[in-house]
This record gives C-alpha cells, structure tokens and sequence, in this order.
C-alpha cells in the first residue's frame, strides 16, 4: 500500500515537470517570434505613460519622505541645540553673578583694611523703601558684637546709615536716606558744615549752609565728625562720604544756603555693609569728659580734664537797609 502511494507521488511529480518544460519551450518559440515581440512593445509603448507617472509619483513621495524625516531631524537638532544654549545661557548668568558677588566682597574687604575701626561684614537680607521709610535688615546682630548706633558703611567708605534695633541675628538700620536721618555734613572744598537730612524719594538735603561759603556742581560732602558741643562726639566718625552736590538754593535775604545731594551709596540697592563696632558717638567715657570752667575761680589742679569750651556760633550777617528815600 506504502509503495503504491509512492509509486503514484513520484508519477504526478514527473508529469508535473514535463509540463513546466513544454510550457518553457512554447512561450520561447512564442517569445521569438515577431509578432509577439511586437506586441510586447506595444503593449510596452502603451503603457510607458503611465509607467513614468508611476515611476514620478513614487520618487516624489520618497522624496517627501526623506524631507520629512530630515525636518524632523533638524527640529531634534534645534531643540537639542535650543537646551544647550539656555543652559549656557543660565551659567554664563550664574557665572556673571559670582562675579559680581565676588567684586563687591573685594571692595568690601578693601575697605575693611583701610579703616581703624573695628568692623563686622553684613548681607542686606529685607528692605523697607515706600514714600516715607528708608530702612533695611542685616544679617548680623549681638552674636557677632552689633548694637543699637553703630554706623553701616558701604563700598567705597560710604556712610549708609545707623542701627536702630538689633537682635541676636539681625539688626535694623536707619538709612541716610530716611525722613528721619539727620547727619552733620562737611563741604570737602570749603570746610562748610550744614544739617543733611534725608527726605521723600531718597534725595539728601544739606541745609543752614552759611550764605558766605562757595557750593559748586560736584562738590564733595563727608561727615564732619566734629564735636556737638558740651563734649558731645558726633554720632557718626569723621571722612565718610555722604554724597555729591547737584543743585544750590540762595536767598540773598537769608543768611543760610541750601544744596541737594545725590548720596554717595546707591542706598536702594546696596547689598552688603560694613558695620563699625568700636565708635563711640554721644558722650565721651567719664575720664574723657571735660568739665564746666564757670566753676571755682578757673584754676585747674595738676592732671584735671581741660576745660569745656562751647563751639562759638557763627555770627549772623544781615542784608544791607535800603536808605530811605
């Protein structure tokens, strides 16, 4: 039975190859005859058209493919290159600001070795600046030696201001700027003293300027450091510079003249301070405190404090009177 099935397999087989080769053989009798090959070519001829259209539309969709999967690529390419840059972009401002920060510590720590104070270096940490308050918080207090009147300095030797409370970590100052804030100022070029206070806006105003004294545009005004009278030390040290003049009032009928400044210290942006530790403004120590000569009759022992000698005011001079007619 198994043979049988074979035998019939291996018949149907052959029969089937015998069948592909006649086929071969007359398509390639029918191949080289000349009317099939001319009805080849017109069947070729006849269909070149729509071959070539075929043929078009198939290059121009590749073509539409490649371009699409170069937009997307150059669209990864941009975004990767827009990351880059923004990320140099944040450093280069991180780097700018280290800089910066590192320029106004130098200046600081400059100014540190050039004054005979003792000082403590403070980060401006709040500011309070409206129409009527000039005032910031330091992030340093009584841990690191700070009280209530120590002077604030700024970069350059700038007076900025005056603690008026302090706690353990932080400290209140007044700023030169403030409605409140009252500071003996000095004309570099002339010696002239005057009241500088501070008013809306932030401008410092120097007033009771003698009328006689010479202002200029330009003119240089630092704290007089001088003594108030009855031994009184001016509550702020003597050379710090308070700011420039800008503008002068006169009235030829007064005997005072009024300047406006523009401070030394930009106030409202300031970040860091040095504050002096070791000034002591208002009365002198006891040992250091003079006494009133108008007692006894003027002779001093050996080793007494010299005498007080009030500070003489300034005479005042009058306008001419208009002759009558």
């Amino acid at each position: 039975m198994t043979s049988l099935l074979a035998t019939r397999t291996s018949r149907r087989r052959s029969v089937a190859f015998l069948v592909l080769v006649a086929t071969t053989l007359v398509l390639m009798a029918f191949s080289s005859n000349p009317v099939v090959r001319e009805f080849q070519s017109g069947i070729g001829f006849a269909f070149r058209p729509i071959q070539g259209a075929i043929d078009s539309v198939a290059t121009a969709a590749a073509s539409i493919g490649k371009a699409i999967s170069e937009v997307d690529r150059l669209r990864i390419d941009n975004d990767r290159l827009r990351a880059e840059n923004e990320r140099l972009a944040i450093e280069n401002r991180r780097a700018e600001e280290v800089t910066r920060e590192n320029e106004l510590l130098t200046g600081l720590l400059q100014l540190r070795a050039g004054i005979d104070y003792q000082t403590v270096a403070a980060s401006v940490i709040a500011r309070e600046s409206s129409e009527f308050r000039r005032v910031i918080t330091l992030d340093k207090g009584t841990d690191a030696g700070v009280a209530v009147g120590d002077v604030a300095i700024a970069i350059g030797g700038a007076l900025a201001g005056r603690v008026a409370e302090v706690g353990p970590d932080s400290a209140t100052v007044v700023l030169l700027s403030d409605s409140t804030s009252t500071v003996i100022g000095q004309l570099t070029s002339s010696a002239a003293t005057g009241e500088v206070v501070g008013q809306l806006g932030g401008v410092l105003v120097m007033q009771q300027i003698d009328s006689t004294e010479r202002i200029d545009i330009g003119d240089e005004v630092v704290t007089a450091g001088i003594e108030l009278g009855g031994g009184v030390r001016s509550p702020y040290p003597k050379g710090l510079l308070i700011g420039q003049v800008v503008d002068v009032r006169r009235d030829a009928n007064d005997v005072v003249q009024t300047a406006y400044l523009n401070p030394t210290a930009n106030l409202d942006k300031v970040e860091y301070l040095l504050v002096i530790l070791d000034y002591e403004g208002g009365l002198p120590p006891i040992g250091e405190q003079p006494i009133d000569c108008g007692a006894g009759d003027g002779t001093l022992p050996e080793g007494e404090q010299p005498c007080l000698n009030p500070t003489p005011k300034p005479a005042e001079t009058r306008a001419p009177a208009t002759p009558k007619p």
